[in-house]
């Protein structure tokens, strides 16, 4: 049963969402809708799933500019969307390639590979085609952790197939906002030896999950990160507006973390649960990636 404090986090956090967020289905874009004209290589990319469900999803990948011209290899960072969101959100909504293109030519950022997979929990929809945007009740009630299980399987290794990446963990960076980041927070802990940076923006630090054959990836956390922080990630960053409504349960996850002696950083800021801040987190994470 849920505790009281949880659901009354959860009202203000659909209460709040109904109010800033916008919905955007997939299939109104077939290429993101902006009027910036990006420097890389922005790709559509199709793949299989490995789980019951969708038969396919699909991510963007955006590569650097030369990509085609070279033979070089490239490291990854792993963006992750939050609730009423989906693989189109961070480009849309947070002008992440304008953002990632004036890092790189402000030399301050190494030219990456940004994959943006669709995480939402749709095992009702029949192909990637309807990778609708989900409603907040659903995005917060669906984590059963049918994505988060197969995420390396299905988003990491398709990656490394298809793409000239750098296969190693110090090469390998995840980040995502609030149900994002409570996701990361999962597949790192379940994954220590894939992700060397891990990026949490107003992060749901619980989850409601449902009980199915997947929704045991979210137990035994304590016993996951004691082998993730056994090596410390080169970075584990916390990052949260003051007014977000996730503040106080941050608070106390950084204590947590504080208390078990786990290396990290924890930044706050002003403002809320909003797309002005994890646009900044991000460009502030990117900027300490692979360094």
């Amino acid at each position: 049963m849920l505790r009281i404090q949880h659901i009354f986090i959860l009202v203000i956090a659909l209460l709040s969402a109904s109010c800033s967020a916008t919905r955007y289905a997939v299939t109104d874009y077939p290429q993101p809708a902006s009027d910036y004209k990006h420097e890389g290589i922005l790709e559509q990319h199709i793949y299989k799933c490995s789980v019951d469900g969708p038969r396919e999803r699909r991510m963007y990948v955006y590569l650097p500019a030369n990509y085609h011209q070279s033979t070089e290899r490239y490291p990854v960072l792993y963006l992750l969307h939050g609730a009423r969101g989906n693989e189109l959100s961070w480009i849309v909504k947070g002008d992440l390639l304008r953002n990632v293109d004036s890092l790189i030519n402000n030399g301050l950022m190494k030219r990456s590979i940004i994959v943006l997979p669709n995480t939402n929990q749709y095992k009702d929809d029949k192909d990637y085609a309807k990778s609708r945007t989900k409603g907040a009740l659903e995005s917060f009630f669906e984590n059963d952790g049918m994505v988060e299980y197969s995420f390396t399987e299905d988003v990491v290794k398709e990656v490394d197939r298809t793409y000239r990446t750098i296969p190693q963990k110090e090469c390998r960076a995840i980040a995502g906002l609030s149900i994002g980041a409570l996701q990361t927070i999962h597949i790192s802990a379940t994954h220590p030896d894939v992700f060397d940076y891990i990026g949490l923006f107003s992060p749901m630090v619980h989850p409601f999950t449902q009980h199915s054959e997947h929704s045991s990836f979210y137990r035994h956390l304590k016993r996951r990160q004691q082998i993730q922080f056994a090596t410390s990630p080169r970075l584990y960053w916390v990052m949260i507006g003051k007014k977000d409504f996730f503040f106080p349960r941050t608070n106390s996850y950084c204590r947590y973390l504080k208390r078990r002696g786990y290396n990290h950083e924890y930044f706050t800021s002003k403002g809320g649960h909003q797309w002005s801040n994890w646009s900044m987190y991000c460009n502030m994470f990117m900027q300490r990636l692979w360094k």
